[in-house]
């Protein structure tokens, strides 16, 4: 699972950017993820979930509990011969519209921080609302 990997690298551009700018705390950061990038969509936002959780053990809060927001992009791939688009994931290298394989991926395999939204306060952390809470023990 590479996503891990991923996480870690867009958790520490965005910590960077945030200390350059003088931010205390990153909301969320926003991602442009193509269809075919090779990350998949789940494992991010779990591996995501995970490593802003983890970031609150240790002495640097600036990421820690950021949300993770996904704006996926449409695979979409062109046609030399009949200078056409059309949907890669439907059709794959073949052109639909006449048949041609003189084609290449225009768009969709994008990994791009787009946003990072940041707080103008560290948010108090000690404070434990029902959402982040552990459930009860039964």
């Amino acid at each position: 699972m590479h996503e891990l990997s991923v996480v870690f690298s867009v958790m520490k551009d965005c910590v960077e950017v945030a200390k350059e700018n003088n931010a205390p705390h990153i909301s969320s950061v926003t991602i442009e993820l193509g269809k075919v990038s090779g990350v998949v969509t789940a494992y991010l936002q779990d591996c995501w979930k995970w490593a802003v959780r983890r970031e609150g053990d240790k002495t640097d809060d600036t990421i820690r509990n950021a949300e993770l927001i996904i704006e996926p992009i449409e695979a979409i791939t062109f046609c030399e011969d009949c200078k056409q688009t059309y949907d890669t994931i439907k059709y794959a290298k073949v052109c639909p519209h006449c048949g041609s394989e003189n084609t290449y991926l225009y768009q969709g395999n994008e990994f791009r921080i787009k946003e990072i939204q940041v707080d103008d306060e560290m948010p108090d952390f000690d404070e434990v609302t029902a959402e982040s809470a552990p459930p009860a023990m039964e």
